[in-house]
């Protein structure tokens, strides 16, 4: 079974939420754009909890601003307004610099088009996220090892993106993802360059993933991908329209 590797205990530590602290809170937070003399809301007034160990589905039209508030997440965007704690600190009060070692330090990311770096071999672009959690050069190698195994893709080390096909370039992503141990992934529409069936263990390895203990926060369009998860948050015209529990039953087992 694959699961969250081994890089705290290598030397990337991560914070924990105290007992009974959501992991996420946000409060009345709002993203907007100047249109002429007045301003555009992609997000309205969101209130918002994720607590250790969720794996949460945001749904919703394209414009609701799906992306956007996973980017605000991230801490990729930082111009909106509103209360957002991660672990406890007020993201809203940190400099950019403190923002960007918080989100080092405990966040992955996975994305529709891979983001993969072209002219870096699968096991360079797996073990760059580590360069950034302060793990000692010297144990790089063992972590991202580990992973290779993990993921069945040690044969695809030497490999380039470009001599990888669309599934396997979003494996090596996940796999990017993990390696350090995150204390959060965030995926914005993982499966939408993927076929059907390479997007079905794109999906169950997430499953995986969050019953091993990682919290898991993903945009999707896909109901069948939000199933996989335990709840679904839905926007519309950038406001919270509302949130339903997913059944427990495994996804295969659905109509």
């Amino acid at each position: 079974m694959i699961g969250a590797t081994t890089a705290e205990s290598q030397g990337a530590s991560r914070q924990n939420p105290e007992p009974n602290e959501p992991l996420i809170r946000l409060k009345d937070l709002e993203r907007s754009y100047p249109q002429g003399s007045s301003r555009y809301f992609v997000l309205r007034r969101i209130a918002l909890e994720v607590r250790d160990g969720d794996f949460v589905s945001i749904m919703g039209p394209s414009g609701a601003g799906k992306s956007t508030l996973l980017h605000v997440l991230g801490m990729h965007d930082g111009d909106w307004s509103g209360e957002y704690e991660f672990l406890g600190r007020p993201v809203h009060r940190l400099p950019a610099k403190e923002r960007a070692q918080l989100r080092n330090q405990n966040i992955g990311f996975v994305f529709q088009r891979y983001h993969l770096l072209d002219d870096l071999t699968v096991y360079e672009n797996i073990e760059m996220p580590l360069s950034y959690r302060n793990v000692r050069k010297s144990e790089r190698s063992g972590i991202v090892c580990d992973v290779l195994d993990r993921f069945g893709i040690v044969a695809k080390k030497d490999l380039y993106p470009s001599q990888l096909s669309g599934g396997q370039q979003q494996l090596v992503a996940v796999a990017r993802a993990i390696v350090a141990n995150p204390k959060l992934i965030l995926a914005d529409e993982p499966t939408g360059n993927l076929h059907s069936e390479q997007g079905k263990e794109i999906m169950e390895l997430f499953r995986r993933l969050n019953e091993g203990g990682t919290t898991i926060v993903q945009v999707t369009h896909s109901e069948i991908n939000a199933a996989h998860g335990r709840r679904i948050i839905r926007l519309k015209d950038g406001w919270v329209e509302g949130e339903s529990a997913v059944p427990s039953e495994p996804p295969a087992s659905r109509p």
